[in-house]
């Protein structure tokens, strides 16, 4: 009878859809076993993203798909996040003491991409994971600005690496920490990837889950050799609703593709503003245009987020959206893009290298 149940009680849950992954529990990133009484069970969930502030609204779902089954006392429910390396470009090899990179890229400038890249890096530490921030646009470097980090400049402790600041909760580092606000960045491209390579590789990144990179717009050189010469685990594509930002999102939708980077998704940035007077809802830019481009390529819509005033002034202000009502409508649209994000990364091949013990040879004469 014991066994019975356990098999009832497994089919049932395997026919849970986890929303952040639109996968069955109990595969592309998550598990779970099954222990206790038929009296008693108890169901420890093991999630390949992080919930540490979602985790009681998915028991709660779960706990709600097992009502049907009738049972006296429903099952208790543990989750736990467990956070693994994923897979990079062949021949690349994981930053040191970074488990993931996740490049948030756009096809053009102006469409947003790093604001949706800092309140995606915001929710995702909040959520419990470890994270850090690249700012790799060197012409136009924005997050300083954004996390309230003006005019702060990073420490060395060994005079090999650099610190990177923190704020919100996040690890930081932008050229925008090392030259003045004012000073033009008249380089060229390959003083561009030079430099970007160092703020990568030399600083001291602690022990992250995830390494966010806002990455330049556009897909010319320098952002082709990033692709390339980056471990990214994982990109996201920013694009507003329009047909000539959606046709930039697809050329650099397809140079990660042909440098076989896995697309996380798609984000729809400005997809619809209202009015802050009188609350009518305009799509001033077009309408489901990222999800006509997600359909195209059978990627998943992230996200749409909204034309909204409140994200420009909390841009300003240092804090990010996130941040500033961690609870508003608004930041809950930025942690669910994030949340199937991070879902979608874990459904990713796994990272494997760090199992194999490095092999060194020497000349014993």
């Amino acid at each position: 009878m014991a066994d019975a149940t356990i098999d009832q009680l497994k089919a049932h849950l395997c026919a849970f859809m986890v929303p952040y992954t639109a996968a069955p529990l109990g595969s592309k990133g998550t598990a779970f076993t099954i222990a206790g009484t038929p009296d008693d069970r108890r169901v420890e969930i093991t999630l390949g993203f992080p919930a540490a502030r979602s985790g009681p609204a998915l028991a709660a779902a779960l706990e709600a798909h097992c009502a049907s089954l009738g049972w006296s006392k429903a099952p208790t429910f543990v989750l736990k996040s467990v956070i693994q390396g994923h897979a990079v470009q062949q021949g690349l090899k994981p930053l040191e003491g970074v488990s993931n990179l996740i490049a948030v890229a756009s096809g053009k400038g102006g469409v947003g991409k790093s604001t949706v890249a800092v309140n995606l890096s915001v929710a995702l530490a909040q959520e419990g994971a470890r994270i850090g921030l690249l700012d790799a646009d060197i012409y136009g470097p924005s997050q300083p600005r954004m996390l309230g980090l003006s005019g702060q400049r990073p420490e060395s402790r060994d005079g090999k690496t650099l610190e990177p600041l923190a704020a919100h909760g996040i690890q930081a580092m932008s050229i925008g920490f090392l030259v003045d606000d004012r000073q033009p960045m008249a380089w060229r491209g390959p003083m561009v990837t030079s430099a970007l390579t160092q703020l990568l590789g030399e600083t001291h990144w602690a022990d992250l889950d995830y390494l966010v990179i806002d990455m330049p717009p556009g897909t010319g050189d320098i952002q082709l050799t990033l692709a390339q010469r980056v471990p990214v685990s994982g990109a996201i594509i920013v694009t507003t609703p329009q047909e000539v930002a959606l046709a930039d999102a697809r050329k650099g939708l397809e140079m990660f593709q042909k440098v076989n980077v896995p697309i996380l998704g798609i984000v729809e940035n400005m997809g619809l503003h209202v009015c802050s007077n009188c609350g009518q809802e305009e799509a001033i830019f077009g309408q489901s245009g990222g999800q006509r481009l997600a359909t195209d390529y059978g990627l998943a819509l992230l996200g749409s987020l909204p034309l909204d005033r409140l994200i420009h002034e909390h841009s300003e202000q240092g804090t990010p959206s996130v941040a500033a009502d961690p609870d508003s409508p608004l930041a809950q649209r930025y942690r669910e893009l994030a949340l199937r994000a991070a879902g979608a990364l874990a459904a990713t091949s796994k990272d494997y290298s760090k199992l194999f013990p490095k092999i060194t040879v020497e000349d014993s004469a």
